[in-house]
C-alpha cells in the first residue's frame, strides 16, 4: 500500500497562519534583547554556530510565508500593525509582490507601495497579466508605468490601452485577455494536442472561444463536450453559437447579476464589429461584488473610502470628520426642535422620558426599509413599473407595525403615568413616525438613484436627520395640541 503524505496547503485556516506569524514576529522583537541578556555560555554557543537568533527567526518567517497563497498573504498584511506589516512585506518572496498588491485593499496597498522603489514596482507589475496591470496602474507612478509599457509586446500594449480606456463600472474594466481561442474547422483531436502544448490553462476556463481568421467571434466550445466526444469530430458540429456575449461598454453591475442568475463561469467580450476582445471571468465578478459590498457598507455610515485599521489617527480622523460634522448639525437642529416645545415639556416632564422611544423606533424601522430598498435597487428589482406597488406595500406594513407597536408603547405610557391623553399621544406619534421613517427610507435611495448618485451614499444620514427631528416634532406637536388644551 502506498503511503500518502499530506502536504501543507494554503486552504488551512487563515487565522491559524496569522497567529503563527504573529508569534514569530513577537520572537523577532524579543530576539535582539534576548541575546544581550543571555549568559556567557549561551552567547559563546551562538557565536560558534555563527547564527544570530534573529536570523533564525527571519528564516523561519520567510519559510512560513513561502507556504502561503498570495491571497492569504494579503489578508495577513492587512491584519498587522504598520511596523510588523513592513517586516512581513520585506520578507515575502518578490515574485508574489504583484499578486499581493492586487489583493490588498487600496488603503493597505498605499502603505506597501510607499516603501517600494521604482525598480521594485516595475518588477511587481511585470509579473502581472495585462488586465491586472490596468487594475494596478492608478496606484503606480507614471515613470513606472512608462517603463512597464516599454517592456510589453505590441499586442499587450494595445490590450493595456484598451483596458485602461474604459470606466470602472463597465465590462471593459473587468475583462482580461488570458483566454484560449480555436478555429471551427479544427477537430477535437487537434484541439487536445494544442491544449497539451500549453503550460497551463487560464484560471476559470470552462469553455474555449471559437473565432475565424479575422478574430470574429463565432461561438464557444464547452470543455465537457471537448472531453466526452470522439477525436475526429469537428469543432463546428459541437460548438454553441447561442452563447451569452458582452460588450465593453455594458454595465459591470448588470453583468455581475447575470453571472449570479445563470451560474456563469466566463463570458466573451466582443466589440461592435463582432471581434473577440477578451473575456470576463467569475473571479473578476466576485471581486467586483466584494468591492461593491464593502463600499456600500462604508457609504452607509458616511465613510468615503476604505480605511486601514492601523492607519494614523490623523488619517483616520480625516476620513470620518465630514459625516460626523454633518451628524452634529443634525443634533443641533433636533435640539432646536425640542427647544421650541420647552413650555410643553415643563408642564409634562414625562414627555422627556418618552421622546427617545418614538425617535429610535422610527429610525430603526426606516433603516430596515432603506436597507431593503438599496439592495433591491442594486439588484435591479425595483423600477418605475413596480415602485408604486412596493411603496404601498411598505406603507401598509408600517401602518400595521405602527398600530401594534404604538398600542404597546401607549399602554406602557399609561402604566407609568396613568394618563389616557398621554397614552393616545404616544400611540399616534409612534404610528405617524413609523410611516414617516418608511416613506423616507424608500424615497431617499430612489431619488438619489434618479439624480445619478449612489443610493447608499448619504441615505442613512438623511434618514436619521428626518426621523430624529421629525419624530420629536410629531411627538411634541401632538402633545402640545392634546395635553395643553
Amino acid at each position: 500500500m502506498t503511503e500518502i503524505h499530506k502536504e501543507p496547503h494554503y486552504t488551512e485556516k487563515i487565522e491559524e497562519h496569522l497567529q503563527q506569524i504573529q508569534h514569530l514576529l513577537e520572537n523577532l522583537a524579543l530576539s535582539s534583547d534576548e541575546v544581550r541578556s543571555q549568559d556567557s555560555s549561551r552567547t559563546e554557543q551562538h557565536n560558534v554556530a555563527g547564527v544570530h537568533p534573529r536570523k533564525l527567526y527571519l528564516i523561519e518567517l520567510q519559510n512560513k510565508l513561502n507556504e502561503l497563497h498570495h491571497s492569504d498573504l494579503a489578508f495577513i498584511l492587512a491584519a498587522l500593525p504598520i511596523s510588523q506589516r513592513m517586516l512581513v512585506w520585506n520578507s515575502v518572496s518578490a515574485d508574489q509582490d504583484g499578486k499581493i498588491l492586487l489583493d490588498v485593499s487600496d488603503a493597505v496597498r498605499e502603505t506597501l507601495i510607499a516603501t517600494m522603489s521604482n525598480d521594485e514596482l516595475r518588477d511587481a507589475a511585470e509579473q502581472l497579466a495585462t488586465g491586472e496591470i490596468a487594475d494596478l496602474a492608478p496606484n503606480l507612478p507614471q515613470s513606472v508605468m512608462r517603463e512597464v509599457f516599454k517592456s510589453l509586446t505590441i499586442e499587450e500594449r494595445e490590450q493595456l490601452r484598451a483596458a485602461m480606456s474604459y470606466p470602472q463600472d463597465t465590462v471593459g474594466a473587468l475583462m482580461d485577455f488570458n483566454m484560449v481561442t480555436i478555429r471551427k474547422d479544427a477537430t477535437i483531436e487537434s484541439v487536445l494536442r494544442f491544449l497539451r502544448r500549453l503550460d497551463d490553462l487560464p484560471d476559470h476556463t470552462d469553455q474555449l472561444f471559437v473565432i475565424d481568421r479575422d478574430d470574429i467571434f463565432l461561438g464557444v466550445l464547452p470543455l465537457d463536450k471537448l472531453l466526452i466526444n470522439e477525436p475526429e469530430i469537428a469543432v463546428s458540429s459541437l460548438m454553441s453559437c447561442s452563447s451569452f456575449t458582452l460588450h465593453p461598454d455594458d454595465s459591470a453591475q448588470q453583468t455581475a447579476q447575470a453571472f449570479e442568475r445563470y451560474a456563469l463561469v466566463s463570458l466573451p467580450v466582443i466589440d461592435e464589429d463582432g471581434k473577440l476582445m477578451g473575456r470576463v471571468s467569475i473571479s473578476a465578478v466576485t471581486n467586483l461584488i466584494r468591492t461593491k459590498s464593502e463600499k456600500d457598507v462604508l457609504n452607509h455610515v458616511g465613510l468615503h473610502e476604505q480605511e486601514d485599521i492601523f492607519a494614523s489617527v490623523w488619517k483616520s480622523a480625516k476620513n470620518r470628520w465630514l459625516w460626523l460634522s454633518l451628524n452634529l448639525c443634525i443634533t443641533f437642529f433636533a435640539s432646536r426642535v425640542i427647544g421650541s416645545f420647552e413650555d410643553t415639556i415643563e408642564k409634562y416632564v414625562a414627555l422627556a422620558t418618552l421622546m427617545p422611544i418614538v425617535a429610535s423606533m422610527a429610525g430603526y424601522s426606516g433603516n430596515q426599509t432603506n436597507t431593503i430598498f438599496i439592495r433591491s435597487l442594486a439588484r435591479g428589482q425595483i423600477n418605475e413599473g413596480n415602485a408604486r406597488s412596493v411603496l404601498i406595500k411598505e406603507l401598509t406594513l408600517s401602518l400595521l407595525n405602527g398600530t401594534v407597536l404604538g398600542g404597546i408603547a401607549g399602554g406602557y405610557a399609561y402604566l407609568l403615568y396613568k394618563s389616557i391623553p398621554l397614552a393616545l399621544v404616544m400611540t399616534g406619534s409612534m404610528l405617524l413616525n413609523l410611516l414617516l421613517g418608511t416613506l423616507v427610507g424608500m424615497l431617499v435611495p430612489i431619488t438619489l438613484q434618479r439624480l445619478g448618485r449612489d443610493p447608499a451614499v448619504g441615505s442613512s444620514f438623511l434618514l436619521t436627520a428626518i426621523t430624529t427631528s421629525g419624530g420629536f416634532f410629531i411627538f411634541l406637536g401632538l402633545a402640545a395640541i392634546s395635553l395643553t388644551r
